[in-house]
Parts: structure tokens; sequence; C-alpha cells
């Protein structure tokens, strides 16, 4: 396997459809979710993985923790950024995420994903 602790990936992506929420109509406008935020960032880190796995192997998370802690109004234009930061017996792999808007951090934290065998998967 070649995964390498340290590899990143910055990529870019716009705040719109099944990304936001008003919470019910309590926001004046709609704004990027936390949970719209938290499948950007596992999406990224699952990206960034993905070409350096074993044949038939994929990655499914089990873990986050993070932080959101500044608001992207519809629209807004936002990197997500991933960095593996840590692999444990080549199956556990911990990452550094991040949202931003600009200069401004939207979102910030760690995942934790496991190296998983398609074949096996779910039997």
């Amino acid at each position: 396997m070649g995964l390498t602790e340290g590899i990143e990936r910055t990529d870019e992506f716009r705040v719109e459809n099944d990304l936001m929420t008003d919470v019910d109509g309590t926001l004046p406008l709609p704004v990027l979710s936390t949970p719209g935020m938290i499948s950007m960032m596992e999406w990224a880190a699952t990206q960034l993985v993905a070409d350096e796995l074993p044949d038939q192997h994929a990655t499914v998370g089990f873990e986050v923790c993070i932080k959101h802690v500044g608001g992207a109004l519809e629209g807004a234009l936002c990197t997500v950024r991933a960095q593996l930061r840590e692999v444990i017996d080549e199956r556990k792999l911990r990452f550094d995420v991040e949202v931003r808007e600009g200069e401004r951090t939207i979102g910030v934290g760690t995942h934790e994903r496991r190296v998983v065998d398609r074949a096996g998967f779910g039997s």
C-alpha cells in the first residue's frame, strides 16, 4: 500500500443544494450546514487516498471530530483540505481536515477512516 503520511488534497466547492440549511426556517438565509461541511471533508479524505489503495479495497469513515466555527452563505466558494496525518497498521487512517471561505476558517478537525476489503464488505 502506498499511503504516505503528509500527503494532502485541496478542492473547491460551492455552497448549494444539499449542502445547505436554513435550520427549518429559523435563519434568514441558507448557509452551509454542519452535515454538508462534514460530507465535503469526508469526500476529500476519501479522494486523497483512493488511488493509493490496493486493488479491491476502499475506505469507510468511523470517526469525525469537527468544529464548525464560521458561516458560509449560499453560493459561497469554499475550499476543503484533507491531509493524511497518520497511518496505523496500514488500516487506520487519520486525517486533518479543514473548510475555508477565502481566508476565513469555516470548519476544522480530524477524520478517521478504515481500509476495508470490498470483496468481504457487508458479509
